[in-house]
């Protein structure tokens, strides 16, 4: 019998501990951004992604240093986990990807890896096939122009 009323009264106990206040880090979570009837977020440019670069300037013709050092990137932090051809290996292989995605997306998500993944249905989508969320390599915008670069060469640019 005291064993029965130990455990009512854990229970109760464990009841009681949810629920009423508030705490600061619930209040200063950021309001979700408003969804239209279809699910999508209106304001949300899926081209550009979720980032700061809104415009990213690329020539006619490839920029060999940056692909150069592209490459260096790509083997040090990629080559894990991205082959260059179609295949996936963890990621998506990278053949094609500039053609897929814009120049302003790629930046994007390559700098912007953890809110790209929240927010954009490519990149969710990549995810669901994937299974392993892409790790943020705290890449600088360089070296993300440069790995850019580095993917135009291997899509066949000259």
């Amino acid at each position: 019998m005291k064993n029965l009323s130990l455990i009512i009264f854990a229970a109760i106990l464990l009841g009681s501990c949810g629920g009423g206040s508030t705490s600061a880090s619930d209040q200063n979570k950021e309001t979700p951004a408003t969804v239209a009837s279809d699910g999508t977020n209106p304001s949300y440019d899926p081209h550009r992604g979720e980032g700061k670069f809104t415009k990213v300037d690329i020539g006619a013709t490839l920029d060999a240093s940056m692909a150069d050092a592209g490459k260096k990137i790509f083997d040090v932090k990629c080559s894990a986990c991205h082959k260059l051809t179609n295949e996936k290996l963890v990621g998506p292989g990278w053949l094609g990807v500039t053609s897929r995605h814009q120049p302003e997306w790629i930046m994007n998500f390559i700098t912007n890896t953890d809110e790209m993944i929240n927010k954009d249905p490519a990149a969710q989508a990549q995810l669901e096939i994937c299974l392993v969320r892409m790790p943020n390599q705290n890449l600088s915008d360089d070296d993300a122009r440069h790995l850019f670069e580095f993917m135009r060469r291997n899509d066949g640019v000259k």
